[in-house]
């Protein structure tokens, strides 16, 4: 069987031109000469484009503003046709393009669900069944009933969301929508992706290239309609950044630096520049929100989290952290059951669902393990120096399991319990940054 046969989106040497009139009177000259004499210009949106999807890819596509990305889109949900080539899509595509796109301003968000769906292919018993479940997964209140002109764009994004959430789609196109959700509900839909992931087939759009490594697994970079690169997310990426900067200051140099050796550990953990940074502009703020028992959460019921708390050296709750700071997270637990060997974990992750890090009691305990009787209380505490964050909102997990790391029960797992957000940060590049124990630059003779 060939492999365009088991493909879910087939673009086959795909082509896009717009006529470009310098005025609109030669509008009316080109319908009058019909053909003989030419008043516009030709614009090539995209030039030749060839790629296969199979269920279970998830296909990041980057490039500039202008590259042809969201015409691209437009083409594979048939919203826009090409000037030449075929695209072919098996099965039914859903699509979160621009803001507010598919949805009448006029009508209720009830009325917009009706509408979205049916378009999408779903008949009108279908879309009742599944009404309250998209609704719930909006959580958008009473403004379900209200004309969707008096949204806000965080709004209009949750409930064109959660109607692609529940129309079973094939195909998932996702355009950069997702970038002005709350932190809540950005968390809710990468967990739905994630899970998407395992069977469907997702088309993601992003000028993020770190979200493109982290959820993509294959990535297209598109510049002035052609495709330049189409590989591994890490290496497309790594190419693009390159580009994106010789564009700006020039061809990079071939000259390969030479790696001094690093220098001796030091105990001192405190960065060299904490002083200044925290006196500046720079300064890591990080603005800790209401702990949240309400999020998601799975699990047998033999115990329960029941508070989480970040608290500075002295075991004082905080609601602001400074990045580079030691923290203490502390996460509580009540026993419905005797369990042998608690285990009591956590995980940082960010705005895209990535864990950034995390860490559990098992190791700690593990030729020692704890046994907790039935009605006691467990108390996890984790030491730690908080990294310095890129600007962003981030979550905490955490979970109460019984067992071993590689054999256990999860009792409790909550999602997202925790919140904060970095409000300004030094970091320029990666997830994180580290405070660093020497920075030295000299001259050598």
């Amino acid at each position: 069987m060939s492999s365009d046969a088991i493909a879910s989106v087939i673009a086959k040497n795909i082509s896009k031109c717009y006529f470009v009139y310098d005025k609109p009177s030669d509008r009316l000259k080109q319908m009058l000469f019909r053909g003989h004499r030419q008043f516009y210009r030709e614009f090539w949106a995209l030039k030749d484009i060839s790629f296969t999807v199979k269920p279970g890819q998830t296909l990041g596509i980057i490039g500039r503003n202008g590259s042809g990305k969201s015409t691209l889109l437009q083409i594979i949900c048939g919203t826009l046709s090409q000037t030449d080539g075929q695209m072919q899509t098996r099965g039914r595509v859903a699509a979160l393009l621009e803001l507010g796109a598919g949805f009448n301003p006029e009508f209720t968000g009830r009325e917009n669900v009706f509408m979205n769906a049916s378009l999408l292919g779903l008949s009108q018993e279908e879309i009742a069944a599944r009404f309250d479940d998209i609704a719930n997964f909006a959580d958008i209140g009473n403004y379900i009933d209200q004309p969707v002109k008096t949204y806000s764009s965080g709004m209009y994004v949750r409930l064109a969301f959660a109607v692609i959430a529940h129309v079973n789609a094939d195909i998932l196109i996702i355009d950069e929508a997702l970038a002005v959700g709350d932190a809540f509900f950005t968390q809710k839909c990468m967990r739905f992706l994630r899970e998407f992931q395992k069977t469907g087939t997702l088309l993601f759009v992003s000028h993020d290239t770190r979200s493109v490594i982290g959820l993509c697994s294959r990535a297209i970079w598109i510049e002035k309609g052609l495709v330049i690169e189409d590989g591994p997310p890490k290496e497309v990426c790594e190419r693009y950044l390159e580009a994106f900067y010789e564009a700006k200051q020039g061809k990079s140099s071939t000259t390969k630096f030479r790696r001094t050796s690093p220098p001796p550990a030091l105990e001192d953990m405190k960065d060299q520049r904490i002083d200044f940074i925290n006196n500046s502009g720079l300064r890591n703020d990080l603005h800790i929100f209401k702990f949240n028992l309400e999020g998601n959460s799975f699990g047998k019921g033999g115990a329960q989290i029941t508070n989480v708390l970040l608290l500075d050296k002295n075991e004082n709750p905080l609601s602001w952290i400074v990045g580079g700071e030691t923290v203490m997270l502390r996460v509580v637990a009540e026993a419905y059951q005797d369990i042998t060997s608690p285990i009591i974990g956590f995980l940082v992750k960010d705005h895209l669902g990535q864990a950034i890090f995390g860490d559990n009691t098992y190791l700690t305990y593990m030729d020692n393990p704890l046994f907790c009787p039935q009605g006691s209380l467990l108390q996890a505490e984790f030491v730690f120096r908080m990294p310095i964050l890129p600007e962003g909102t981030y979550s905490i997990t955490v979970a109460v399991a019984e067992g071993t790391q590689q054999e256990h029960v999860q009792h409790h797992w909550i999602h997202d319990v925790l919140f904060f957000k970095s409000e300004s940060s030094m970091v320029a590049t990666g997830l994180v940054g580290i405070p660093m124990l020497r920075i030295k630059l000299d001259l050598q003779a």
